[in-house]
């Protein structure tokens, strides 16, 4: 059977959301995407006292708030795509945080972590720190423009090694340093065939059809 629930994952600027939104229409799924209206945000990347523990909290309960809600059987009625994993918040955190927040943080998420409804396959979008930061000032988000090259690398470095060690379901891992789905056609439905065809366990690494 066809995967039905999809969550596509990735770095910042990668693309998740520009290609969950066209693989939603190309598979008549419905299309969730996170909350982008995070007050912490700015303060974030403004590196303000505090703003870390406060966005990641902020994002935690966003997403649960999403996810949780995809539980109502009558969602699953069709296919859905999802542009991000809830686990997505603890690789941020682990960044972000220090070990007294950091603490606290994972007791809220042992709470609302087993609510959650795990997708059928996921899409890990890759991409180099070059390639992230041109893709980055490309699209010219204001609240972007403070991020520091250093911290890119480490959010790289950190998906790498989460998926790494991913076991919790399929996986295909897409290397978008050359291959662009999102613009350019033929690579997309290339994809959209790789994703349907997708087995129901392991990891597969995409190589785009010649």
């Amino acid at each position: 059977m066809k995967p039905r629930h999809i969550a596509i994952e990735g770095p910042i600027g990668v693309g998740k959301t520009e290609l969950t939104r066209r693989l939603a229409r190309r598979i008549d799924a419905l299309c969730v995407l996170e909350p982008e209206d995070n007050p912490f945000l700015r303060g974030f990347y403004e590196e303000r006292r505090g703003a870390a523990f406060s966005t990641q909290v902020w994002f935690l309960l966003a997403r649960h708030r999403q996810l949780r809600d995809l539980r109502q059987g009558h969602l699953f009625q069709q296919r859905i795509v999802v542009d991000y994993l809830f686990e997505k918040d603890r690789v941020f955190a682990h960044l972000t945080l220090d070990d007294a927040e950091l603490d606290t943080y994972e007791r809220l998420y042992g709470v609302l972590a087993p609510e959650i409804v795990r997708p059928d396959l996921v899409v890990y979008l890759r991409a180099g720190v070059k390639v992230l930061r041109e893709r980055i000032a490309r699209r010219g988000r204001p609240v972007e423009r403070r991020i520091a090259g250093p911290y890119l690398e480490e959010v790289v470095r950190a998906w790498d090694e989460f998926f790494f060690r991913w076991d919790q379901g399929p996986l295909l891992v897409v290397d978008t340093d050359r291959f662009d789905p999102i613009h350019d056609d033929g690579h997309f439905e290339d994809l959209v065939q790789r994703v349907d065809a997708m087995e129901r366990g392991g990891t597969e690494y995409y190589v785009p059809l010649a």
